[in-house]
This record gives structure tokens, sequence and C-alpha cells, in this order.
């Protein structure tokens, strides 16, 4: 039987040493948004400057993994619904796959656990660069109120992804600009004032820029 100490584990996002999840800057290319978009070199960025950013991650081994329902409850994620990406699944598909992709936020917290497929999330930095998130079957992730973000589809242009929220959901996008907005100033105070890390290109052991 799991202890409580087993469980809170459970609850925690991953921590670097644990996590395979890949993220880097994007370059200033127009081309095809479903491209990799990385720089070259790559700058790839931690997992450890995701969290100061105050998104989260963990790996579930899939709907019936014990991991997945801890989180739920440690979170209070009593919602769920699945929604699928791809051309052929979802009604208004090049409307909402539009709508993914302009920059916004939200006034709750973001989840999404990747069932089936690929995807990228995008945030902004503090410095107004785009980082790229790779997604992939097994990862979860959850970004915080108030971050500016858009999703996008790979080239595979699928997939199936768990949707979690606490209580009824609110799906609106708050497209920017919206910097007045409580929950930009709430997301600002809370993870900008409190940066303890150096700033892109500085050398130091802080820096978001990481060998993966």
């Amino acid at each position: 039987m799991a202890t409580t100490e087993d469980v809170g584990r459970l609850a925690e996002p991953d921590s670097v040493a644990t996590s395979n999840l890949d993220a880097w800057y994007m370059d200033d290319s127009q081309e095809d948004q479903r491209l990799p978009h990385r720089r070259s070199p790559n700058e790839a960025v931690s997992l450890d400057y995701l969290k100061k950013l105050g998104v989260l991650y963990w790996r579930v081994d899939g709907e019936d993994d014990p991991k997945l329902q801890v989180i739920r409850d440690a979170r209070g994620y009593s919602y769920k619904d699945v929604i699928t990406v791809s051309p052929e699944k979802l009604p208004n598909y090049e409307q909402k796959i539009k709508s993914f992709f302009e920059e916004h936020l939200h006034t709750d917290e973001e989840i999404r656990f990747v069932l089936e497929g690929s995807g990228y999330f995008d945030v902004r930095d503090f410095d107004e660069r785009w980082i790229r998130i790779d997604c992939r079957q097994g990862d979860m992730i959850v970004l915080p109120e108030g971050i500016y973000h858009r999703f996008t589809l790979d080239s595979n242009n699928y997939i199936k992804a768990m949707r979690l929220f606490v209580g009824e959901p609110v799906w609106t996008p708050l497209n920017r600009p919206i910097d007045d907005h409580t929950s930009r100033k709430k997301y600002v105070a809370t993870f900008k004032a409190s940066e303890s890390f150096e700033t892109p290109g500085s050398i130091s052991s802080a820096s978001p820029i990481a060998a993966h």
C-alpha cells in the first residue's frame, strides 16, 4: 500500500534528472508553423528554466498509470475530457488550428496529457522570446494561468490529448495584447518578480540554455 510520502512523490512534477522533455528557443522564420523552428546552433531550454516560468511537466505511462490519478487528486483536476486534433477528426479544423496558434492566455491553468501523436506548445519568456516545447505520447504539461502561449500540430498533423480542469472548464482564450488583465498581472507578479535565473546568453549554471 502506498504511503503518504509515496503519493506525494508521485504528485511532484518531474525533476530535470528524470525528464526527457525537449524544448528550445525558436528561430525567426515565417515558414510552416508545424516545422521545428530550431535555431542554428540549437539553443536547448532546460526543464529547470521552464519551471521558473511556471511550466510543469510529468511523464505518465498511459491512462491506467496510477500516477495520473494521484496528480489529479493532488491538484484538484476534477474535470476531464479528450480532444483529437487532426484534419479528419476536429470540426472546423482550419478555424480551430488558427485560433490555437494565436498568442493568448487563459484565466486558469492549461493542462494537457498526450495520449497519442504529438504537437508543440510555444511559451513566451520574459525577454519576449518564444520557447517551443515538444509534447509527445506520455507527456503531461501544465501551463500556468496568465502565461502567453500558443499551440500547433507538428508535421504529423495528429494529436489526441486528455484535457484536465479544476471544476467546470473555461476554454476561452484571451488574445494578446492583454497585459492589464488580472491573470497576466498575477502571472508576472508570481514569476517575473521572483526570477532567480540569469538572462539568456549569460554564463551561469542557472542559464536556460542547456545541452540535452
